[in-house]
């Protein structure tokens, strides 16, 4: 990102502290190391005052001057968001404290919302509150993401005609693929203009068409903003930066344009109080320790396993990795209306009986899954039915194909001209009764059958190696999803290996509990998914003879 010449990178915060260490070390090497001007996020959310102070205090020694103060989601499982005991109910009042107790020491930036914060059911309200924050002790204000630039002009006007007179910074965060935007969108419920839309659907099964869309509507979303006397942009890669370098180059933005800004002094003393100050900035969205680097190795090197990105799904060794599901942190569960939906699980036919549901389409999300499946599903969707039926809860699946052209409109992505294929694989959890016979099967098809399998207290157990060492066994891989190009080569967006089916394991079953505690402690359904939470097994399964589509169905009986 220093090669972009940013103003500055903005580093996210886990809630609760959960990454403080590495935002840390991250912001630290980012600044001290790059020279890059740090932003670092601090969240109200599960943070009492002391951890807010060792948080700030860990903030100095690493040289960081800059805070974004957040309140933060709710965690995952509450219907709302709270604050904890000794702790702060709103970031005002955590600009506040930081305001107080350190003055002018940090350079304090707060979180706007264009379209109101999706939480609010009063709009005037909102602002209102919004106005109270940035009067707190805020030195600039960053907007949550947004896809209509006349939507942000008018609440920018809006925000200087209350008064307000700080830099307001408008977010912007490039199309990376058409299932993340939907997500996306879904979840922040952010205004989308009706063309983006219809463009979006109509090459919405050419993944390099998405993206390109994407930094067209970026680029063009930004020249609006500049039109109108805006002269920064916050824009948020979710550590896919190829994207923004690709947006920046189209606006000359890049480090070498008379746009860019690169300051070496802190945000406070200088560079964010000058409202006119061009600006040019980029967020990195954290990722999990591992990333690849090579400090003598291209960009366009690096960027290799990203042109494609797929959730958890991608390559884990990548900075990149998860990335697209990082706003899955804000799916929150509403206790009344799931409980209408999921119904009150007593045994496991009722959660076969759901998970059929789902299959069918009769209900539109799970526990696991806050969206209806993906039409490539129809394939197999009759073996799911049947699996599920036998009390096999599949959370994942795809079907086997070879050689589908990159231009079909169910299976296809990449360029056009390109041929797809895939490995049948379902992940699912089973029940205690029904994995030691499932597990006996998958060991005799190995080694056409990788599997991998893990319980909620940490067993875990694969076929999935690649050699007699354990090194390497460790970083096994196993490509699922590959797609051959005309000038390319192979491409593999999605990968299975040990490192994200563990990655998913943790959340996979911390879902169960969230389910259970929707309901009273006392009872039945509390105590019959607590218990299944610790009896089940979670199963990822692949079948490598992807020319036979329907043997992996033989696994399951």
């Amino acid at each position: 990102m220093s090669r972009l010449g940013p103003l500055f990178v903005a580093v996210t915060w886990g809630a609760g502290g959960a990454t403080a260490q590495r935002t840390l070390e991250l912001c630290g090497v980012c600044q001290g190391v790059f020279g890059i001007e740090t932003v670092m996020h601090l969240t109200c959310t599960n943070m009492d005052q002391a951890m807010v102070d060792e948080a700030l205090e860990g903030a100095k020694n690493a040289g960081i001057r800059n805070i974004l103060a957040l309140r933060g989601d709710p965690p995952r499982g509450a219907e709302y968001w709270t604050a904890c005991d000794g702790g702060f109910t709103h970031a005002a009042d955590l600009v506040r404290y930081i305001r107080e107790k350190y003055q002018d020491y940090f350079c304090i930036g707060v979180a706007g919302y264009p379209e109101g914060h999706v939480e609010s059911k009063d709009a005037d309200q909102d602002f209102k509150y919004f106005v109270e924050k940035v009067a707190a002790g805020a030195d600039f204000v960053v907007s949550q993401l947004v896809y209509d630039a006349n939507l942000f002009i008018k609440w920018e006007k809006r925000c200087r005609e209350s008064g307000i007179q700080v830099p307001i910074v408008p977010g912007v965060l490039p199309i990376q693929s058409y299932q993340s935007f939907r997500r996306l969108v879904h979840l922040t419920k952010a205004q989308v203009p009706e063309s983006l839309k219809t463009r979006l659907e109509d090459v919405k099964a050419n993944d390099q068409a998405v993206k390109d869309l994407g930094v067209e509507h970026a680029v063009n979303m930004v020249r609006e903003l500049q039109s109108a006397g805006i002269s920064g942009v916050h824009l948020t890669t979710l550590n896919l930066e190829s994207t923004v370098q690709r947006v920046l180059s189209a606006l000359e933005m890049s480090n070498a344009s008379p746009l860019t800004v690169s300051s070496s002094l802190n945000l406070a003393q200088q560079t964010l109080r000058s409202v006119a100050a061009p600006l040019t900035t980029a967020a990195i969205d954290q990722g999990p320790p591992g990333g690849a680097s090579d400090s003598g190795s291209t960009l366009a090197a690096k960027r290799v396993w990203d042109d494609f990105p797929n959730g958890r799904w991608g390559d884990a060794r990548s900075p990149a990795f998860g990335s697209l599901d990082a706003y899955g942190a804000m799916l929150k569960f509403d206790p009344h209306g799931s409980s209408n939906t999921w119904g009150n699980p007593l045994c496991n036919c009722d959660v076969s009986k759901l998970f059929c549901q789902y299959v069918s389409g009769d209900i539109p999300s799970l526990p696991w899954s806050d969206e209806p499946l993906l039409a490539e599903t129809q394939r197999i969707r009759q073996e799911l039915l049947r699996i599920n039926q036998l009390g096999y809860w599949t959370l994942a699946s795809q079907p086997a194909l070879d050689s589908v052209p990159s231009s079909d409109p169910t299976y296809g992505w990449g360029p056009r001209g390109g041929y797809i294929y895939q490995k049948a694989f379902v992940e699912c959890f089973v029940p205690a009764q029904l994995f030691p016979a499932f597990l006996s099967r998958l060991q005799s098809a190995s080694p056409r059958i990788t599997y991998y399998a893990s319980n909620a207290q940490g067993d875990f157990i694969t076929n999935a190696y690649s050699s007699q060492s354990d090194e390497e066994n460790a970083t096994a891989v196993t490509a699922v999803t590959w797609g051959v190009f005309p000038g390319r080569a192979v491409v593999q967006p999605t990968l299975i290996d040990k490192m994200n089916f563990l990655a998913w394991r943790t959340e996979a079953f911390q879902t169960w509990r969230e389910w259970a505690a929707m309901f009273s402690p006392e009872s039945k359904e509390y105590e019959f998914l607590t218990t299944t939470a610790e009896e089940c097994w979670l199963v990822n399964v692949v079948d490598n003879e992807f020319k036979n589509a329907h043997a992996i169905w033989d696994m399951f009986q």
